[in-house]
């Protein structure tokens, strides 16, 4: 790849729209749901998939669903998608706001 032509891969990723919301993860073979809020829907999966891969995931009961049944039992969705705010503080609230919604009714374990 050319100097310019990263520079314009560089220039294109900060620039890129942030969308920030809820996901869910879900155990198949067990019905198990865990829910999250994410300031990156875009990397969250990816982060999350490589802890478990490590063993180094803080939530247990998602460790041992990927210990017990592997990474393709596992499922990731996004449930909802907030557009970038303008305040840190406002999209934070919202977020955790959605998030105990969301854990309510799906009766999921918060990550």
């Amino acid at each position: 790849m050319r100097n310019n032509q990263r520079k314009a891969a560089i220039s294109a990723y900060k620039e890129r729209k942030i969308a920030a919301g809820i996901f869910a993860i879900r155990c198949n073979p067990t019905g198990a749901v865990w829910v999250g809020k994410a300031p990156d829907l875009a990397t969250i999966q990816n982060r999350i998939w490589f802890e478990l891969r490590q063993g180094n995931s803080r939530h247990a009961s998602l460790q041992q669903a990927w210990r017990d049944h592997g990474p393709e039992a596992l499922s990731f969705e996004i449930i909802e998608r907030r557009e970038e705010e303008d305040v840190a503080y406002v999209r934070a609230r919202l977020l955790q706001a959605r998030l105990d919604h969301h854990a309510a009714d799906l009766g999921a374990e918060r990550l």
